[in-house]
């Protein structure tokens, strides 16, 4: 599919409800809650970034603390971004009795997250360790 169509999905609802039947309110409702449940997560790792720009030290590398900002911006940007998408293609799903669509994002998503904490882990302890 077109990534144009996609983009239409999230702004267009009569698109949405043009397809399948009108499922169970809850299940609209808990794919909402969802969708929500990532925002969040989307706002908090931008919250991040823009604290990591104003208020981590100097760093012992150069430029990571700037590194660490935008990473966190990017991701939070990506996380929104990406929860939307998801909200319309479940919605649909549920729409046409269709198996939910599956995902690898929260993998992925745990896995980066997961990289920098070590990462900030290391950085951490060479700058206590006197480097």
């Amino acid at each position: 599919m077109p990534v144009w169509q996609a983009i239409r999905r999230w702004f267009d609802p009569s698109e949405l409800r043009s397809v399948g039947t009108t499922p169970d309110y809850r299940f609209s409702l808990a794919n909402e809650r969802t969708f929500l449940a990532w925002l969040r997560t989307g706002l908090a790792l931008i919250a991040g970034g823009l604290a990591a720009a104003q208020f981590l030290p100097p760093l012992p590398l150069r430029h990571l603390r700037e590194a660490i900002a935008v990473a966190l911006l990017l991701l939070g940007g990506t996380v929104a971004v990406r929860a939307v998408d998801h909200w319309a293609r479940t919605e649909r799903a549920i729409r046409l009795g269709e198996e939910l669509p599956v995902s690898r994002f929260p993998a992925v998503l745990a896995l980066l997250v997961g990289l920098g904490a070590l990462l900030l882990v290391a950085a951490v302890l060479v700058k206590g360790l006197g480097g």
